[in-house]
């Protein structure tokens, strides 16, 4: 029986995607897009999140989970966006979701969503949580 996600892109492509999301930052990051109350958070808020990486670093991880396409980069439309406010973010691809379910990744993304919740954020961490995000 063959699984369609992993046919289309084969045993090989399914294998990259397993070592480019199981790698430790990457990981993390995953786990902070779940966890995040919308499933797009910012580049600072992932660099608040993970303050031992660098937001190259940050830059750097997100990047390979976009080439993998997990992960991808989703931007506010420029009528919705505010000069102080962020229009860059972050989400799973709907492949990447199935991805991820289809490996039991997605099984603690509750538990994902209420450890964010309990971190203590600054006044400007909660202005970037709160901004407009885009239609998906």
């Amino acid at each position: 029986m063959s699984r369609p996600d992993a046919a289309a892109g084969g045993v090989d492509r399914e294998r990259e995607r397993l070592n480019v999301v199981t790698q430790e930052t990457r990981f993390a990051l995953l786990q902070d897009v779940l966890g995040h109350p919308s499933g797009l958070p910012t580049l600072r808020e992932l660099d608040y999140v993970n303050p031992s990486k660098s937001d190259s670093t940050i830059r750097q991880h997100l990047t390979a989970l976009m080439e993998v396409g997990v992960v991808e980069r989703v931007e506010l439309p420029p009528e919705r966006r505010s000069r102080d406010l962020p229009h860059v973010f972050y989400g799973l691809t709907d492949d990447g979701r199935k991805f991820l379910d289809r490996h039991g990744l997605l099984r603690a993304e509750d538990t994902l969503r209420e450890a964010y919740d309990a971190v203590e954020k600054t006044d400007g961490i909660e202005r970037y949580e709160s901004a407009p995000r885009p239609e998906r």
